[in-house]
């Protein structure tokens, strides 16, 4: 039994049953463990927390890297990362969210700061990139854009609009994201946009195509 093993367990215990009601003795009878066995890898379940978000994060970040590994033009990598957030979101827990911030202030705060800081680097490369390219519109402020990207997402959680569950679903996602592609593609850049989107459509057996 690793350590990397017991956090993916544990990981999967939240999204199912979200932080607060999964107890020590949970984690260690999923694992098949002692409670002890389980306490030589945290000592406590504050520290298994902050792991296994830790954890999460770093995997997160891993798959993203794989991404712009892939040779995509800017708007191909967009959506790829809206397929890897896709998945992600099919087993996401709104109350997860909710536990971390109620229960571990501290730790979603901290959280919510390295989220910002890599969406906000992560939007503002992907700009760049799709302005070089000629996709993206040239008289945009790459670093407003992006600052309003992540500003639209953090705000949209702390409202009283929409609801956790709305924030967190495949949808809200796609159309954010879609919305933002929209304002700053150009002309190529739409039509290349339009292609992809059909291509997706396509691929879940629907027939409405997007119009812009």
């Amino acid at each position: 039994m690793k350590l990397n093993d017991v956090l993916l367990k544990t990981f999967e215990l939240y999204e199912k049953y979200a932080i607060k009601s999964v107890t020590m003795d949970d984690v260690a009878r999923e694992l098949g463990i002692s409670k002890k066995t389980l306490y030589q890898f945290v000592a406590n379940k504050k520290e298994l927390v902050e792991k296994v978000i830790q954890s999460e994060m770093e995997r997160a970040g891993k798959a993203h890297e794989s991404i712009s590994k892939m040779k995509l033009n800017s708007i191909e990598e967009l959506l790829e990362v809206s397929k890897l957030m896709n998945e992600r979101l099919k087993n996401h827990n709104p109350a997860l969210f909710f536990d971390l911030k109620k229960y571990y202030p501290a730790l979603f705060v901290e959280v919510t700061k390295i989220k910002r800081k890599k969406a906000y680097e992560s939007i503002l490369n992907n700009l760049k990139k799709g302005m070089k390219e000629g996709l993206y519109r040239k008289k945009i402020n790459p670093d407003v854009i992006a600052k309003i990207y992540v500003s639209r997402i953090e705000q949209s959680y702390d409202n009283s609009i929409f609801s956790i569950a709305e924030i967190t679903s495949i949808e809200f996602f796609n159309e954010v994201l879609v919305y933002h592609l929209h304002g700053i593609c150009n002309e190529k850049g739409l039509q290349i946009l339009n292609e992809k989107l059909k291509e997706l459509i396509l691929g879940k057996t629907k027939s409405t195509e997007i119009k812009y």
